[in-house]
Order: C-alpha cells, then sequence, then structure tokens
C-alpha cells in the first residue's frame, strides 16, 4: 500500500488522560514491577486513557461527522474530578488500576458521548463503563504475572485530578509485537475551558 494514501479505515475510541503529574505517581508505584517482570508487555506512559467509548474499525470519512457532536458536549461537561486507585486483572492476562472520584459525572459523560456517536450512525458495540485504565498484558502462556503485579498495586491511591479534555483518539492497531501507539485525532476542553491537549 502507498504510504501517501490515507487508509480506508481507522481503529478509533474516545477518552479521558490523566494528566502528566498522576501519570507520573503512578508510574513510580509500579517501577519495582517493571524491573521485576520486564517480559510483560506494558503499556507506554503516554498512551495510558480511560476509554468512554471504544468504537473499532470506522471508516475514516466518518471520523469528521463526529468532531461537531463531540465538541458541543464537551463544553457542556464540567471536568469530573477523578483519582487512579488500586488494581486487578481481567482474565489474569490484564494489568489495569482503577478509577475513583465524580464517578456519576462520569458515567453521565460516557453515556452522552455514547448518544453523540449513535447520532453520526456509528454501530459500535455498547458495553456497561468499567472505569479503568490498562497498564499492561501478559504474553501467551504467562498467567501469574498480572496478578503478581497487581497484587504489588493493589493499595495504590493517587491524589485527584480534573479530567480536563475529552480526547477522540486513533490507534495504529496490528498484530505486531510491539505495542499499541495511540494518536490523538483531536481533543476538546471540557467546560468549555482552554489549555493545551494532555
Amino acid at each position: 500500500m502507498n504510504e501517501e494514501t490515507p487508509p480506508a479505515t481507522v481503529r478509533v475510541f474516545v477518552a479521558l488522560a490523566p494528566p502528566d503529574r498522576a501519570k507520573d505517581e503512578l508510574a513510580r508505584e509500579l517501577r519495582p514491577a517493571y524491573d521485576t517482570h520486564p517480559h510483560v508487555r506494558w503499556n507506554r506512559i503516554e498512551d495510558w486513557h480511560i476509554t468512554l467509548a471504544f468504537l473499532g474499525e470506522i471508516p475514516t470519512a466518518t471520523v469528521p461527522l463526529l468532531r461537531p457532536p463531540l465538541a458541543r458536549l464537551a463544553s457542556a461537561h464540567r471536568p469530573p474530578r477523578l483519582a487512579l486507585r488500586g488494581s486487578g486483572t481481567f482474565d489474569d492476562r490484564v494489568l489495569w488500576t482503577g478509577v475513583d472520584g465524580d464517578l456519576d459525572e462520569l458515567h453521565m459523560l460516557a453515556a452522552d458521548v455514547r448518544t453523540a456517536v449513535k447520532g453520526c450512525g456509528v454501530a459500535f458495540e455498547d458495553r456497561p463503563l468499567r472505569p479503568h485504565l490498562t497498564l499492561a498484558r501478559a504474553r501467551r502462556g504467562d498467567r501469574s504475572s498480572m496478578a503478581e503485579i497487581a497484587e504489588g498495586v493493589a493499595g495504590f491511591d493517587g491524589r485527584r485530578w480534573p479530567a480536563e479534555r475529552l480526547h477522540l483518539v486513533g490507534s495504529n492497531f496490528g498484530r505486531s509485537a510491539g505495542p499499541i501507539h495511540y494518536r490523538d485525532i483531536e481533543a476538546w476542553a471540557l467546560g468549555g475551558g482552554s489549555g493545551p491537549g494532555a
């Protein structure tokens, strides 16, 4: 495929991103696990996010349709104050940290995001929101590392922070051995504020 030709589809989700200080705080807590479990597929710290709606693979031409309604709803929502807290696993293979704080506000924001996406004609699997931040994935056959790491981070209790921007994110999802990388397609200030992207 010619690199100049844009892809026909893009893998997309809508998310919040913790500020750098919250990510640094959690990264310090994880530092011992980085050293003792180097074989784990750690997510890049700059890619940490809280998914509100996972749209999956959509036509590239659909992306511009999402921008106006997401911008409007971002402006209408106040920034929820959140904190990263504790740890656990999904299916013994995915390590996560939990999200605490203004969870009612977070759920309302997610519901509005999903309504806006559906209003653009995008069909996606509307799973219940389980607020979390994915940290790492175990390699095939490794059923113990995630539980060990989660136990070591279970007591983590991060400081609260305002989620200031709503992010429309695309990924380079593929079957490569390396980590998935994400990029902001666009981000909007919550509550009509302004400032640099997270």
